[in-house]
């Protein structure tokens, strides 16, 4: 039984500010491709296809921001559901707030 592999599709937004942030002074790829959690690689592939094809670069079908940004939103409203109604959520939610009044 084989499996499909799926890769990770990203916007153009997405790897034109990848771009633009890899290019600023004093930042290195390393840096960027931790903050974003891509490869380097990856990183490398994005800036060699816009030096070669330029504004016409990234034409694909990636998600755009708007749409990650709603799926994100609705992958934390599932996580604080389920952390909310489940018994050990309910006692890490008092010990995070006898934490916080013991910092006061």
């Amino acid at each position: 039984m084989s499996r499909t592999r799926r890769y990770k599709r990203y916007s153009h937004e997405f790897k034109r500010e990848a771009l633009k942030r890899a290019g600023e002074e004093g930042t290195t790829d390393k840096q960027v491709s931790a903050e974003l959690g891509i490869s380097r690689r990856q990183l490398r592939r994005w800036r060699d296809e816009f030096r070669l094809s330029g504004n016409d670069a990234f034409p694909g079908q990636g998600r755009s921001r708007d749409e990650e940004m709603t799926q994100l939103k609705r992958e934390l409203a599932k996580v604080k559901q389920e952390r909310d109604f489940s018994p050990r959520g309910h006692l890490v939610t008092h010990a995070v707030v006898y934490f916080a009044k013991e910092s006061e």
